[in-house]
């Protein structure tokens, strides 16, 4: 089975609670066969810096996240999660999200058909791309 592109992000919440508020969005891009949830991981830092991973059925307050369909399996592995904590502050928590991206299989799938390699790929922080496209208003272009 062809495999699109895979991406993870990381989302980090103030304090250790965790925001159920990106659940629905997350379900609409399922549902509609954009992306494919391949892992979840949620890590907690506790003030004295102690790490916690979980897993959607761990906590109570996690539930919401049970919702989203998808092959929760493991991808992220201990070493991602240090490298995650690493940069957390002590009192906050984050979830990791890997997917695949579904709406470019077929173009992936291309390109290894090609011996196309993609050398490089970022995602463009939405501040920067509001900038440029202020600068871009204000010139008039």
């Amino acid at each position: 089975m062809p495999v699109g592109p895979v991406e993870y992000i990381v989302i980090r919440f103030p304090g250790n609670h965790f925001k159920d508020d990106i659940v629905p969005p997350m379900a609409k891009l399922i549902e509609s066969g954009t992306v494919r949830i391949i892992d979840l991981v949620f890590i907690l830092k506790d003030a004295d810096g102690s790490v916690t991973t979980f897993e959607f059925d761990q906590l109570d307050e996690l539930a919401p996240y049970a919702s989203l369909q998808g092959e929760v399996d493991g991808l992220a592995n201990e070493e991602d999660v240090a490298y995650v904590a690493e940069s957390l502050e002590p009192g906050s928590s984050a979830v990791v999200i890997v997917w695949e991206d579904t709406w470019a299989t077929e173009l992936a799938q291309a390109v290894r058909d090609a011996q196309g390699v993609i050398m490089e790929g970022a995602r463009i922080p939405a501040e920067l791309v509001d900038a440029a496209l202020a600068d871009l208003a204000a010139a008039g272009a």
